[in-house]
């Protein structure tokens, strides 16, 4: 069946293209967003006062949906002003320090290490557990916290969670959409995540080396811990010795919770929050004793504005891009067609609808489709409809369903779950204090040169 498209998904397209476009030119994109949400809730319901109304609360709408990561971000910075306050982060880092002596090193390490603890428990709290310790020492050994952010980037919301293979909720998704196991979708993608994984990191890297190299990128140690006071004379050699050991067994013990109670995504977060707000609050009333009330207070202040400030540019691109999901039934009003999924879906259903099949086709054709349901930067929103249309790629072509559901769910999750979507990688953005739109345009060309080489290996494996 024909998908019926109405002026909402083409004005939808139009504000995508100028949206990409002003990132690719280094332009603030705030405006061209807001006059995307006023359009379609124009052209939607026909009113100027709802039209108006819309943008405000397209704005709840994203900060409502955001809130989780702005609340973790916050607390995690908190916490590591008190650690580098107090110079416990100083004794953390050591033994870190012996391991990571290079930019290289540093690159690589912290990328295997964010890859192996998302597989296990997503990317999120991975990047919560890592950055306060890994980021300082990757500074020290060289490496710029862009550097930093694309590493817990590419191999946590990229590698990790496109394969998925521990706690498999990706390859479930995609797996009953196509009706075929979910070990048939697993087999399948291996090849294809070794494929997008190593090219997409080995182009990362040496575009990042290129560019330090030519100086368009310093290693000058910034990052929000250098920022902060530096350490002041608040607990002794002792004390910190012992801090130094009790936080890394405190986030272990949380590792060992999530392994137990199985627990992933916003519930694995909220444990590692927690830890990190209890840990905050012990080492301000150890080292400031009688002010570490008002300490406490003062450094969750911090962290809030910190969090809030990363967050600011982004919430009004998040609205828009949230209209193209489940977003534009609430907060404008239920104005899309009867038959639709959503105004990306809708624009992958009718990809897939109008072009012809053989196997090369139809890999190019479920890497767009994957593509632009990635857009809404969920990642997973849209990974049902690539399974969909796998299944019936496969039937048409006779053959190679397993082998599109893959690639249809790595590029899915690799454009919006967290690698290109500005917001969708505000974790590891935020705790390098580092732009996330800057973020998203360094790993632009890696992802695409990545997914245009996963492609063709996929045609192939058909």
């Amino acid at each position: 069946m024909e998908m019926e498209l109405t002026a909402l998904h083409w004005i939808y397209v139009v504000f995508i293209a100028l949206i990409i476009g002003f990132m690719v030119k280094r332009r603030d994109t705030t405006l061209i967003c807001i006059i995307g949400i006023f359009l379609l809730a124009l052209v939607a319901t026909g009113s100027l006062a709802s039209s108006i109304s819309g943008i405000f609360n397209s704005f709840i709408f994203a900060i409502t949906e955001l809130m989780s990561t702005i609340l973790i971000i916050s607390i995690i910075v908190a916490m590591s002003t008190v650690l580098t306050k107090s110079g416990i982060n100083d004794v953390m880092i050591a033994p870190f320090a012996k391991f990571i002596k290079n930019p290289t090193l540093a690159f690589w390490v912290i990328g295997i290490v964010m890859m192996v603890i998302s597989w296990f428990f997503w990317p999120s709290p991975a990047v919560a557990l890592l950055g306060a310790v890994l980021l300082p020492v990757a500074l020290r050994a060289g490496l710029p916290a862009l550097g930093v952010a694309m590493a817990m980037n590419l191999f946590g919301h990229g590698i990790a969670l496109s394969g998925d293979f521990i706690i498999q909720a990706a390859p479930k998704l995609t797996g009953d959409a196509a009706s075929i196991p979910v070990g048939d979708v697993i087999a399948a993608s291996i090849p294809l995540v070794i494929t997008m994984g190593v090219v997409t990191t080995l182009s990362a890297f040496i575009l990042l080396k290129r560019d330090m190299k030519l100086g368009r990128i310093k290693a000058d140690n910034e990052g929000f811990v250098q920022d902060q006071t530096i350490s002041e004379d608040l607990l002794t050699l002792g004390q910190k010795k012992f801090f130094a050991v009790f936080i890394p067994i405190a986030f272990l013990l949380d590792v060992v919770a999530l392994s137990i109670l199985k627990l992933q995504g916003g519930d694995a977060t909220a444990l590692v929050g927690g830890t990190a707000v209890f840990i905050l609050l012990v080492l301000s009333l150890v080292a400031h004793k009688q002010h570490g009330l008002e300490k406490s207070t003062a450094y969750l202040i911090q962290g809030f504005q910190f969090g809030f400030k990363v967050f600011g540019p982004v919430i009004p691109i998040a609205a828009f891009f949230y209209l193209g999901d489940s977003g534009f039934n609430q907060i404008i009003g239920d104005y899309l067609p009867k038959t639709s999924l959503g105004i990306v879906n809708d624009l992958g259903a009718a990809l897939a609808a109008s072009v012809p099949l053989t196997k090369e086709i139809a890999a190019v054709t479920l890497t767009g489709i994957g593509a632009i349901t990635g857009l809404d930067g969920s990642g997973f929103s849209g990974i049902s409809l690539a399974g969909s249309v796998a299944k019936l790629f496969g039937t048409a072509i006779g053959g190679g369903t397993a082998t599109l559901t893959a690639l249809g769910q790595i590029t899915a999750i690799w454009v919006g779950g967290g690698t290109l979507i500005p917001w969708a990688l505000i974790p590891a953005a935020a705790i390098c204090n580092v732009s996330p739109f800057e973020l998203a345009r360094r790993n632009l060309l890696p992802v695409t040169i990545g997914l245009a080489v996963t492609t063709i290996v996929a045609m192939f494996l058909i």
